[in-house]
């Protein structure tokens, strides 16, 4: 009896010793790669030592002990070690939810959850690269879409195999986009989208970027300045990818009609220069991203012309006399007068102090008041600008009163009325000794020559081209000599429905012709008699009337 007593209380020391399962580590979740060796730890305490098992997804999992061809293996500790995960499209056994149970005589201890997911990286891309087309300087982008994969995979993208660095300010990577902000030429390359996890790395099919530049002129055209007749070069390099083309443009229209050339390195040569040639010409450099336009001016200097030369004048002292002198070139030449031998020069808009009867309008005309004998000599017209200078010279005669009779006009202007565009020419045929001197005004007012519509013809006769509406009005021809002056006045009308046979029938063959020669008689101190015989050749029309001039030497004054 004394001796089961004993074994009792052994036996109740041991239960009092012993303790139930609990789990002291839980696995983890866990993510590998197909193939590769994985672990589940799992450790439990208690007394008796505790038996592990695990289960997947509710069943008891099959380690080495049960199958020593397993490829899991229940190690001491109690974890669960796979040797290779096995995972295939239809077959996945290894993945799943985990949980490991201690056991002993006590009772048992489950632990938490563990999920094992094997890890996967497709190979097709959901989106590949396309192929960009830019600008420098323009933003570039590239989307991506990786292969499906377990982890999701990250992005990086490499350039010609080399892998793109972030840490430029100008490049963010952002989701599956590449952004280059502000691209350069040297960003051009072949790009690669690199899909990675934990599986690998895949690389997407490459796409190119192409970095375009925008045409930049490397020489552009300047301004200038030559002289007529010169050859001129306008110069225009340009830099551009792909080559930008060329091509000259004048902004005031046409470039000169077979005098320019565009040349093998594009530059624009102008051959024998004129006024009219002066302008912006542009170099206008165009490739597929881009225009850009670079501009130069020309200037084309004239040297001075003498178009309306002053004619020589023989005059009476105390008249005013008039001195044309039409210049042209470019720019406008500065006209001055001078007489031979004198100092002093005539400037036109002169003080009346400074210039006294002698004057000088802003067209060029010198006009000398109340004419003296020691006026008489060479008047120098004198035109200057930067392009040169030129001069033409005429001779005033001042003579006393004679008797010699005053400037004839034997035929002046007709009345004429003409189409816009076409030409009138106004005749004045003069006789007298000393030669007459021509003026023509319009209207009462001297007709200056800074028109290049009109021309003085050296017999006196008046010719307008091109007429305008405005050209209508009453012409007058003046004819004056030392001996006196003489006037005769014609109409012209400017209109759309001119008839030319109006104007025809006052052409010098249609004229009546003079009549005889008076014959004088009844002489008086205050009248005398003239009779005339009629001419023959009436012309275009009947003789209505004559005019009969007479003069006094005294006064030296007509009467009509």
């Amino acid at each position: 009896s004394v001796s089961l007593l004993f074994c009792e209380l052994l036996l109740l020391e041991k239960v009092a010793l012993d303790a139930p399962p609990r789990i002291v580590e839980h696995p983890s979740d866990l993510i590998v790669s197909k193939g590769e060796p994985a672990t589940l730890n799992c450790k439990a305490e208690g007394r008796p030592t505790p038996m592990v098992e695990w289960y997947k997804d509710g069943e008891r999992v099959e380690t080495d002990r049960e199958d020593p061809r397993s490829h899991r293996m229940l190690l001491p500790s109690g974890s669960l070690f796979f040797l290779r995960i096995v995972h295939g499209r239809r077959s996945k056994p290894d993945e799943g939810v985990y949980v490991c149970v201690a056991r002993n005589y006590l009772g048992e201890a489950v632990s938490r959850n563990a999920s094992l997911e094997v890890a996967i990286l497709r190979d097709d891309f959901r989106q590949t690269p396309s192929d960009v087309v830019v600008a420098a300087g323009e933003p570039a982008v590239m989307e991506c879409i990786p292969p499906r994969g377990h982890p999701e995979p990250t992005i990086s993208w490499k350039r010609n195999n080399i892998r793109v660095n972030d840490r430029d300010e100008r490049i963010t990577i952002r989701g599956g986009k590449l952004m280059i902000s502000n691209t350069r030429k040297s960003d051009a390359g072949m790009y690669v989208c690199v899909g990675t996890n934990m599986v690998g790395e895949k690389d997407s099919d490459p796409a190119e970027l192409v970095v375009f530049e925008r045409p930049v002129f490397t020489k552009q055209p300047v301004n200038q300045v030559v002289l007529a007749d010169d050859t001129v070069d306008f110069f225009c390099e340009v830099h551009g990818d792909p080559t930008p083309t060329v091509r000259w443009k004048r902004e005031e229209g046409e470039l000169p009609r077979g005098r320019f050339e565009i040349r093998s390195d594009n530059s624009l040569r102008l051959t024998q220069v004129r006024a009219e040639d002066e302008g912006t010409y542009t170099c206008v450099s165009e490739n597929s991203v881009g225009k850009a336009e670079a501009s130069g001016t020309l200037q084309v200097h004239v040297p001075p012309q003498i178009v309306v030369r002053p004619r020589d004048q023989i005059t009476a002292p105390g008249r005013t006399v008039t001195f044309l002198c039409g210049t042209k070139g470019n720019p406008p030449p500065a006209v001055f007068w001078q007489k031979e031998g004198s100092q002093i020069l005539l400037f036109p808009i002169q003080e009346p102090s400074q210039s006294g009867r002698f004057s000088v309008s802003l067209s060029g005309e010198l006009t000398i008041a109340d004419v003296r004998v020691e006026d008489s000599g060479y008047y120098i017209c004198q035109a200057i600008s930067v392009a040169g200078s030129i001069l033409t010279k005429a001779l005033l005669e001042v003579e006393t009163p004679s008797d010699r009779v005053p400037p004839i006009i034997r035929q002046g202007p007709a009345n004429h009325t003409l189409a816009p565009g076409s030409t009138a020419q106004l005749h004045c045929h003069i006789m007298g000794n000393p030669i007459p001197s021509i003026q023509w005004e319009k209207d009462g007012q001297r007709i200056l020559g800074n028109d290049g519509r009109i021309s003085l013809m050296d017999n006196g006769t008046f010719q307008i081209t091109n007429l305008q509406e405005t050209d209508s009005g009453v012409y007058t021809c003046l004819a004056s000599s030392s001996s006196g002056e003489t006037s005769w006045s014609g109409v012209l009308t400017v209109k759309e429905s001119a008839d030319t046979s109006e104007a025809q029938a006052t052409e010098p063959f249609q004229l009546p012709g003079p009549p005889h020669k008076p014959i004088v008689t009844d002489v008086s101190k205050n009248s005398v008699s003239l009779t005339w015989q009629p001419n023959a050749h009436e012309g275009g029309a009947a003789v209505t009337s004559y005019i009969i001039e007479a003069f006094r030497l005294v006064a030296q004054i007509k009467r009509q």
